[in-house]
């Protein structure tokens, strides 16, 4: 590991010079006079003075060597539909759309929202606004009203780019009809709102002068070749809305320069991403993964991205193994979540597909269990690598890097500090540094390096009081989340510092029980939950997937897999961390990004409302725990 330890250690001592150097593999308009303006802590200004912009890092500059190359490729499972877009033609498309946007009055500045499924005429929007240098903020397709309503009051969009509708396991989704809503509950609605018809409903309504039709627009500006703006790296390049403990939305805000010298650099450090080769994210434009590895990153590095507007096991299980095999995807980045549903698949729709193309598989968005991280290692001949990291870093926090160094990898463990970031585990209430094999909060000595969050949006001081203040007398961003780091430096996420759950005043992470129930041979997947108990504080609850219901047909069968399972606990955790009830399901309730609902889980459990639901991808899975929790009771 001696060529990673000293490409990490110089990032984090000699910062300027570092980025300084990594800032030379995109392309410049001014050059930027100073590297790191870090003089307001914890903001940090990166690359101070250069002039530059996204959209033409991601098309333009790759025209002249690979004009005719595919950029972007777009596969839907949900209306049967593929379209191929080179870069020559993907720079026609986002001129077309910068071309229309200028024509609707938008400027430098302005904030765009965009609220679109996965098809291409979202990404077109995305670089559009780029281009422009208006500040896209992307909301996932089918939030609902007030969820929307809520994110446009707080950006104040002049715009709003929509659909018709999406469609999701072949059910068709009306979009307008939540932006009609969303608009009448806004305080600040957008002044004009931009349609693309899929022609999934012929009835949609349209209000006169306020909505404008995107293909009429289209043909009046046909032709155009839209200049792109060149903003100073500092600009913001975007806002993306994540979870906040207060009912407000909290807007991450990323910058333009640094944002994308952390994305060219992941690429080639983290993702061993070539140029002409392909990459396939399954992940949505609506979260992070989404900006950064589906847009952004694959296309700076002069890739061809996939965009897939489907699920895994539709048309049957093994349509992502053929996408891989068809297009010759080199890179993969999934989550975990996805790899545990297909693992509960047979075998033989993976069999049947040539995967030596891959060179890697990356997952992230979750921590990923060992069992799970064991399975796809066995089933795939390439690498699979686990990445941390969150909406607010916008790349990897930790991981493997096998683009400085192929080092040895661990199942379960995303691996090492990512170049840039000055990793500590602190104790929770002294603060200090934890040692190796004892539980810590995950945190970053600032300043953050390039491509993390610039600010909140039009809130400064949330942004110092939310991240920075987690530590009395230390200036350290908080991850929020638990880890661990074993003698051999390999770290693992053990779950939220606000998944803990205290059993008599022992302190357990859901992850720690989540992982122990799921060694289990027939538990496919497992989420644990802490409820009120007026003896020990919390008990944790278990609701488990098993691999084969036919194993749990009749009560006494449940009931003996359910003690079998709190055995296994018992043996990993000791009783302390045994659950006081496993429930099994068929499914899990998830969003449609594949994180699982757990504090609507405990909510339900507890007897209280699950809370927005507006995410959740299947109700029905909800409505399981539901009944479990209702029959507990009446035995």
């Amino acid at each position: 590991m001696n060529k990673y330890i000293q490409f990490h250690r110089r990032s984090i001592v000699d910062p300027e010079g570092f980025w300084g150097e990594e800032a030379q593999h995109i392309d410049w308009r001014t050059p930027f006079s100073k590297v790191l303006d870090y003089s307001r802590p914890p903001f940090a200004r990166w690359f101070v003075g250069g002039e530059t912009n996204l959209c033409y890092n991601a098309i333009d500059r790759h025209l002249p060597a690979r004009g005719d190359q595919p950029a972007l490729v777009w596969i839907s499972t949900e209306v049967e539909a593929k379209k191929t877009y080179t870069y020559r033609q993907l720079h026609e498309e986002v001129c077309s759309v910068a071309a229309m946007l200028q024509s609707l009055g938008v400027k430098r500045g302005d904030r765009v929202i965009i609220y679109m499924p996965m098809i291409p005429e979202a990404a077109f929007a995305m670089l559009a606004c780029a281009r422009l240098g208006a500040i896209h903020s992307v909301v996932f397709g089918g939030f609902a009203s007030a969820n929307l309503a809520a994110r446009i009051d707080d950006a104040k969009p002049v715009i709003m780019i929509t659909a018709d509708g999406g469609s999701r396991i072949g059910k068709v989704l009306l979009y307008k009809p939540l932006v009609d809503e969303s608009l009448k509950l806004a305080k600040h609605p957008p002044e004009k709102v931009l349609v693309f018809k899929r022609g999934l409903d012929p009835d949609m309504p349209f209000v006169p002068d306020r909505d404008f039709d995107w293909a009429a627009l289209a043909r009046n500006v046909s032709g155009r070749d839209i200049a792109c703006q060149w903003l100073e790296s500092n600009d913001p390049s975007y806002i993306l809305y994540t979870s906040g403990t207060t009912g407000k939305p909290k807007g991450v805000q990323r910058d333009v320069g640094g944002h994308m010298v952390a994305l060219a650099s992941s690429m080639r450090r983290i993702f061993c991403g070539e140029a002409g080769e392909t990459m396939f994210t399954t992940s949505d434009i609506g979260w992070v993964v989404g900006h950064s590895y589906i847009i952004y990153g694959p296309l700076i590095a002069g890739m061809t991205t996939i965009m897939y507007e489907g699920v895994p096991l539709r048309p049957d299980p093994g349509i992502w193994w053929q996408i891989v095999q068809d297009h010759k995807v080199a890179v993969m980045f999934s989550a975990p979540t996805a790899i545990r549903t297909l693992k509960k698949q047979d075998p033989a729709h993976r069999a049947k597909y040539d995967l030596s193309c891959l060179k890697h598989l990356f997952l992230a968005g979750e921590p990923l269990d060992k069992p799970t991280h064991d399975w796809i290692t066995r089933t795939l001949a390439c690498p699979v690598v686990d990445n941390y990291w969150q909406t607010e870093t916008g790349w990897p926090l930790l991981s493997a890097q096998p683009g400085v160094e192929m080092t040895h990898v661990k199942s379960g463990s995303p691996s090492f500090p990512v170049f840039g970031y000055d990793v500590r585990l602190l104790d929770e209430t002294s603060g200090k540094e934890v040692a190796a094999g004892e539980k810590g909060v995950v945190a970053i000595k600032p300043p953050l390096p390039p491509g993390c969050m610039s600010t909140v949006w039009g809130d400064d001081q949330r942004f110092i009081d939310t991240y920075f203040r987690g530590f009395e007398d230390q200036l350290v961003y908080t991850t929020f989340d638990f880890g661990v780091r074993d003698e051999d430096g390999y770290y693992y996420i053990l779950g939220r510092t606000d998944d803990v759950i205290n059993v008599a005043g022992h302190r357990l992470g859901t992850r720690e029980i989540e992982e122990a129930a799921s060694m289990h041979p027939g538990v496919a997947e497992c989420a644990v939950v802490g409820v009120t108990d007026q003896l020990k504080g919390q008990l944790p609850l278990a609701f488990a997937v098993v691999k084969e219901p036919a194993s749990i047909a009749s009560a006494e069968e449940r009931m003996k897999l359910e003690g079998e399972v709190m055995q296994m606990v018992d043996k990993q955790l000791g009783a302390i961390g045994r659950p006081k009830r496993v429930f099994f399901v068929s499914a899990l309730p998830k969003t449609r990004s594949g994180k699982v609902l757990r504090r609507s889980i405990q909510a339900l459990a507890e007897g209280r409302d699950p809370g927005d639901l507006a995410t959740i991808e299947d109700l029905s899975a909800l409505e399981q725990i539901r009944e479990c929790l209702r029959t507990a009771r009446m035995t």
